[in-house]
């Protein structure tokens, strides 16, 4: 039996617009310029308190802000031009793998409990997942805690556990876990710096993800040269 892991912002689902959005109202609401696009971006994963540690410093307003994104993120999420996609072919990949008897599914991700059983509740995915792991759950990514509760709520071993994520956070905590971790290209950080934090690969579509996890290449076995170009 193997466990897949999924983060969900970046990987499963398309949300830049909403957290640029919401981050821009937030930094604005405490009297602070907002970050550039690049940078908001390059945060999403963490939780709100580590993701506006980085962004403002220690001694910024962080508390603050990570109220006023939560408030500004759940006024904005009901508007039509914030709507958060799928990103192309995840919802069938997951749908495939769902049915497999040899796999089980999980997500691990900077979002909310609340906003987790949100997500699962608009696609219809109840019952799908085996282990949820939210913000609320665990310290913030890249700490494997996440990865290490959802090994064990699936009774599975490292060995068998595959991260499938975007960000540096993501596969940091794939690796610090002992599980094989593989990156995505269409997410928020850029392939060679999936590759530097320990990805085995990087994946440039849902269709080659697919044939991975289903026995296309060995998991753990590194990508040819060109695909980290």
């Amino acid at each position: 039996m193997k466990l897949i892991v999924f983060d969900v912002d970046g990987t499963l689902v398309d949300s830049q617009h909403l957290i640029v959005a919401a981050q821009g109202l937030a930094f604005a609401e405490n009297g602070l310029p907002a970050p550039g696009r690049r940078e908001a971006l390059s945060v999403v994963g963490l939780s709100l308190p580590q993701a506006f540690r980085r962004l403002v410093g220690e001694d910024g307003p962080i508390v603050e802000l990570s109220e006023s994104y939560k408030q500004a993120y759940n006024r904005l999420r009901v508007d039509p031009a914030y709507e958060e996609p799928l990103f192309p072919g995840m919802g069938e990949l997951l749908a495939r793998l769902h049915a497999r008897e040899d796999v089980l599914i999980g997500l691990a991700t900077g979002k909310s409990r609340r906003g987790v059983d949100r997500l699962i509740a608009h696609h219809g995915w109840a019952d799908w997942f085996v282990t949820t792991q939210s913000a609320d759950d665990a310290p913030s990514k890249p700490d494997p805690t996440m990865l290490l509760q959802a090994m064990a709520e699936a009774g599975c071993a490292p060995e068998a556990t595959v991260m499938v994520g975007d960000t540096t956070f993501d596969i940091g905590m794939g690796v610090s876990a002992g599980a094989v971790a593989v990156g995505v290209g269409w997410g928020y950080h850029p392939a060679g710096a999936l590759y530097g934090a320990g990805a085995v690969t990087v994946v440039s579509s849902a269709g080659a993800l697919e044939g991975l996890l289903s026995g296309g290449e060995p998991p753990g076995l590194p990508a040819a040269p060109s695909s980290r170009e």
